[in-house]
């Protein structure tokens, strides 16, 4: 199941409680549907739970029934063609039938509960939304512009900011941030499904924090080996010259640990000198020897 339906399922259980909050949330399912005219209103959806809230939707909303229902397995497709009860979803929505583009009534989502059911219906009939593991993307899409522009300015009012952009004739309002699609999941009543974005996007801040400490380790590892290797040439260096003989007795010490651990770190070899010493002054005496080596 895709992040998208697990969203739309969990939108489906809020309860038809207020008819007003009904009659938005079928407005926003008939603008952003497959078609709403003077002539025909159809939805298509692939989502079942979808597909089973829909008549309880329009009973609530507008005390009608679908005159299609779905067939069979596949796209669900529900139509109301009859005038008298596209003339009834139209006047609850102030709508001139001789209007030939649709516009949003702001009046049918005066308020905010309105609002987030208005938005609601958006999703469930023309929204998708990106699994957060993969990435940070929830769209709304309709082949109405002047909506998109007004719903636009709907989601301003409610302090959300979408952006907006025009994708093979359609229009589309969108999110690429976490915490923007967080809102606007809770906002429209997906509170589960905005928790498992933000868990996700603390899984991948951990995941990456984790991932640049064992690089930033491993890089410093290899400077740690790098440094080593270095201090052992200067020391067989010195050796072979029968010049680590003359060297003062601290630094015959440590070249000697050095030797003979050759894998340890600052903080251990200094721990083995005798007395042992602080790290600061083994690292000294190291250089010392280094410079040494390299004549």
């Amino acid at each position: 199941m895709s992040f998208s339906v697990e969203v739309k399922t969990e939108l489906c259980r809020v309860p038809l409680n207020r008819r007003c909050c009904a009659q938005a949330e079928a407005y926003g399912v008939l603008l952003y549907c497959n078609t709403f005219s003077a002539a025909q209103a159809r939805i298509v959806t692939e989502n079942s739970a979808f597909a089973q809230r829909l008549p309880a939707l329009f009973r609530k909303a507008f005390k009608l029934t679908f005159d299609r229902l779905p067939q069979g397995e596949g796209k669900q497709i529900f139509v109301v063609s009859n005038p008298d009860k596209l003339a009834t979803i139209h006047q609850a929505f102030g709508r001139d039938l001789k209007s030939l583009a649709l516009h949003l009534n702001f009046a049918v989502v005066e308020e905010n509960c309105c609002r987030a059911a208005f938005l609601r219906g958006a999703f469930l009939a023309g929204g998708s939304v990106t699994d957060p593991r993969k990435g940070y993307h929830l769209e709304l899409t309709t082949s109405h512009h002047s909506v998109n522009r007004e719903v636009l300015a709907l989601m301003r009012e409610l302090d959300q900011e979408p952006k907006s952009a025009q994708r093979k004739g359609n229009a589309v309002i969108y999110f690429k941030q976490s915490d923007k699609i967080e809102d606007f999941l809770t906002c429209i009543g997906a509170p589960v499904a905005a928790m498992e974005v933000m868990n996700a996007k603390l899984e991948r801040d951990l995941r990456g924090k984790v991932n640049r400490r064992v690089n930033c380790d491993a890089a410093n590892l290899d400077k740690a080996v790098e440094a080593a290797m270095s201090q052992v040439e200067a020391i067989r260096r010195l050796e072979a010259e029968g010049a680590l003989a003359t060297l003062p007795d601290k630094l015959q010490e440590v070249a000697a640990l050095r030797l003979a651990h050759p894998e340890d770190t600052l903080t251990q070899l200094a721990e083995r000198c005798d007395p042992p010493i602080t790290k600061s002054a083994l690292n000294h005496r190291l250089r010392k020897l280094v410079e040494l080596g390299r004549g």
